[in-house]
Order: C-alpha cells, then structure tokens, then sequence
C-alpha cells in the first residue's frame, strides 16, 4: 500500500502487506522478518523483492521496542540496533518491521530528510514520558534544521496499520506507563472488564506528535480497516496468531 499523504515528490513512501512473497505459512508469504522462524532463503527473496519494488536498498534494524534513533548512511548495517532511524542520503529506504506495532514515518515538505519509528506501546511509552516518537521528532528536526517554530508547518507524517483500539486489550501497567507523565492519555483507554483496558494506540501517537508541535498526520486513525488483527489476508499480527511474520513500512529520498 502507498501512503497517502501530501510528501515531495522526491520522497518515496511504501508499506508492504502480507501477500506477494514466497514464505510457507504460518508466514505466508512476504514476510520481512529473520528473527520469526521463518526459512531464511524465503526472507532472503522477500527482502529482495521488496529492494527491487522500492528501487533502493531497505535497512532493516534490530528492533528491541526501545526508542534508540539512528542515522543511516551506505556504510550502515542491517540488523543495527534501533527503534528509530533517519537518513538524509538518497537510496536508502528508512525501514521498519511490524506485526501489531504502528510504524510511524516522517519527511520534510522540502524532501530534505527522511525518517521511520517503530512504537509498540513500551517505545510509545518510554521513560519519563520520553519514547521513540520524541527521540524521533528530535533527531529528524535537527537534521532537516527545523526549528521549534516550524515543526507544524515543515513536518508531515504517515501512520500504518497496527493494532486497533478495538483489538488492543492491555493491563492496567500500560495505561499506568502513559498516564504517569501524560494524564491526558487516559482518555485513549476504554474499560474492557476484569480489569483490563482496551487501548488507542494511534491515538496516542497522535496525542503525542501533536504535544511536539507536529498536527500534519495522516494514515492510521485508529478505523477498523487499519487494524491488523481484523484483517487476515491482509496483515501479519503477533497477537492474533502467535507465529507470525513481519510487514514493513519504508520511506526514502529518490
């Protein structure tokens, strides 16, 4: 699926779903993930694949639910470890993988810089009300030379699917984790019985993007067709199946 949203023309935004690859199930069959037990020949052709779509060479991270950010260059690895990343050099696809998480990609409207964050809740979160969105926010700004003044006007941002609200059942540690340094979060939490919650996770991302100054978002908004738990065939959810594989969303400077 190509990310509808009011980017550059040098910029290229793409998110892969489930179908179109060569893996057997449970990972049937584009699954971008080497870490999912998965063959590897099979992820080896569906990176490939997904290198040749894009027209430039993906960087896939090792991705720990953390909000560590990394700037790319040719000479960066994959399987570097970050929750973040961001390039300012053509050619390189700023690449994450995610199953139920929301994959949050970022550009300039000069077409300057790209960037892309992976945030399950705990990158979400952070700490001290700090996570990978803010990180995120942060790194990119300083690279595009953004100043505090122009982040709504020069910054735009896509949302991907992930879990829904509607699918997303957490334990009061989650909605803690938010609250504690943004009280406002709590509206982003709906009572789901026996103590448990059902949670907004775009949403809050929304929430806060918005609190650094960026209102120019678009994609996810938290709708039932955005939720990968509710759409088999389009795609992988952890949650729903256990073994699952992995989709990606990747942005890059043409």
């Amino acid at each position: 699926m190509v990310p509808e949203w009011p980017a550059p023309a040098r910029v290229g935004a793409l998110c892969t779903t489930r179908t179109g690859g060569v893996s057997a199930p449970p990972f049937d069959s584009l699954n971008l993930g080497d870490h999912v037990g998965d063959d590897p020949a099979a992820v080896t052709a569906n990176r490939q694949k997904l290198s040749e779509a894009l027209a430039v060479r993906p960087v896939f991270l090792h991705q720990v639910h953390g909000w560590e950010v990394l700037a790319l260059d040719a000479a960066t690895a994959d399987g570097s470890v970050a929750d973040g990343c961001l390039t300012r050099t053509p050619a390189l696809a700023c690449t994450v993988l995610v199953a139920d998480c929301l994959p949050v990609l970022f550009c300039d409207r000069a077409g300057t810089t790209v960037a892309a964050a992976h945030a399950g809740w705990r990158g979400l979160a952070g700490s001290g009300g700090r996570g990978v969105l803010e990180e995120t926010v942060a790194r990119f700004c300083a690279a595009a030379d953004i100043g505090p003044a122009e982040i709504g006007a020069q910054t735009l941002v896509w949302l991907g699917p992930c879990i829904g609200p509607q699918a997303f059942q957490v334990g009061p540690e989650v909605k803690a984790a938010f609250e504690a340094h943004h009280p406002q979060a709590s509206r982003f939490f709906v009572p789901a019985g026996a103590g448990k919650w059902l949670a907004d996770l775009p949403g809050m991302a929304r929430q806060r993007l918005a609190a650094l100054g960026v209102t120019a978002v678009y994609g996810n908004d938290g709708g039932a067709l955005w939720c990968t738990v509710g759409n088999l065939s389009r795609f992988f959810s952890h949650r729903r199946d256990g073994r699952s594989g992995r989709f990606a969303a990747s942005v890059w400077l043409r």
